[in-house]
């Protein structure tokens, strides 16, 4: 077996240590502060934008923000904004939800998971922009999201409140539409264009935007007031590509991850960090690692068998193929308009298997020289 000619050494990096010691008490605060400069009423409903991608803190963040809503005698209600996520239906997503730990009984809150959306006209840019019912039928819209650097391209702004005012709010028929436009438009502007539609025809009260730092703790809350919510989110996100883990080293033969899944990931491994940028409305000359060969050995269980992305690894083990849901997965990839993140590695019975074919693949390296970097996923760097 490769593993038993390797000298594998445990590699500790030192990444600065940015999260909040009173997470619950900073979302609080950063809501109280932005309560006084809306036009919220005791008794109205405030619509809550939560998604599906992972976030650190997310059920006791989203409590944190219910509670400050309740205290202010406003009603909070849940608003799934995943897109086509969950299979695209309402019992999916509020499933999605609940692998994340936020539920009804945990967030105080009801979820409304209706998937109809509204057509609220066109952007200056021309761009088509839809908008979820449930949301639209509340008294205010609250944006909360992380914000993050994309996983398939890279503009001003990329994934965070622009975002999930789009591709989240717009349900599946805005994400179909939105990702249709990105050939068009370019990823970022079509973002950016919906987003300042939104704020503009939307009772958007006010964002929450987080950042997280290189050990997926909560380092950023910032309340951002909609005139400023877009510029605000650009600085915010040059803070979350600033405070990103990254492999130990920029070349090897091997990359061998213990899980992958979309609570890591929208692409289920971090294409930032692996360097495998795979889709239409990529350019190609993005800085990357050089992985030559890529073995993910499990999923997780929060990713409900979705693996959109998945076929950016070259093997996968047989125990992460046996937990694979292929229709969940192809909705989200044609909704996306990516249909390469549907594709499948070549299944290997086992580890071993796995690392037989690995050897073989990576040229003429002597077992001894063979460079493997073994993390246990791409949120998870600080010791490889």
């Amino acid at each position: 077996m490769l593993l038993d000619k390797l000298e594998l050494l445990k590699i500790r990096r030192h990444f600065p240590r940015r999260g909040l010691p009173d997470l619950r008490r900073a979302v609080r605060d950063e809501v109280a502060a932005a309560w006084t400069k809306t036009a919220i009423r005791p008794g109205e409903t405030v619509a809550l934008t939560v998604g599906s991608r992972g976030v650190a803190n997310l059920s006791l963040m989203v409590r944190a923000i219910c509670d400050a809503v309740k205290d202010h005698g406003a009603k909070p209600i849940i608003i799934p904004a995943m897109g086509s996520h969950g299979g695209a239906t309402p019992e999916g997503q509020t499933e999605v939800l609940a692998g994340y730990g936020v539920t009804r009984e945990s967030s105080g809150a009801e979820i409304d998971a209706r998937m109809e959306v509204k057509h609220l006209g066109a952007s200056p840019e021309g761009l088509k922009v839809f908008v979820a019912k449930s949301a639209l039928e509340a008294d205010h819209i609250v944006v909360f999201n992380r914000i993050k650097p994309h996983t398939d391209f890279r503009g001003e702004v990329e994934s965070g409140l622009c975002k999930i005012m789009a591709i989240g709010l717009g349900k599946r028929a805005g994400a179909s539409y939105y990702h249709r436009a990105i050939l068009d438009f370019g990823f970022a502007l079509a973002l950016e264009s919906a987003g300042r539609h939104v704020l503009k025809n939307c009772r958007v009260a006010f964002g929450l935007g987080v950042v997280e730092d290189a050990h997926e703790d909560t380092a950023l809350v910032r309340h951002l007031m909609p005139e400023e919510m877009v510029d605000q989110e650009k600085e915010m996100l040059k803070s979350a590509r600033d405070w990103m883990p990254s492999l130990p080293f920029m070349k090897a033969d091997i990359l061998m991850i213990d899980r992958i899944g979309k609570n890591i990931s929208g692409t289920v491994m971090d294409t930032n960090i692996t360097g495998r940028f795979q889709n239409v409305y990529t350019p190609g000359d993005l800085p990357e690692p050089k992985i030559r060969r890529i073995y993910a050995r499990d999923i997780t269980e929060e990713s409900h068998g979705n693996f959109c992305g998945l076929g950016r690894a070259d093997f996968i083990s047989r125990r992460l193929y046996d937990k694979l849901d292929f229709e969940a997965t192809y909705i989200n990839c044609i909704t996306g308009l990516g249909m390469e993140n549907g594709r499948l590695p070549i299944v290997r019975r086992d580890d071993r298997q796995a690392l037989e074919a690995l050897n073989i693949t990576i040229g003429h390296v002597p077992p001894p020289r063979v460079k493997l970097i073994w993390i246990r996923d791409t949120l998870s760097l600080a010791e490889t």
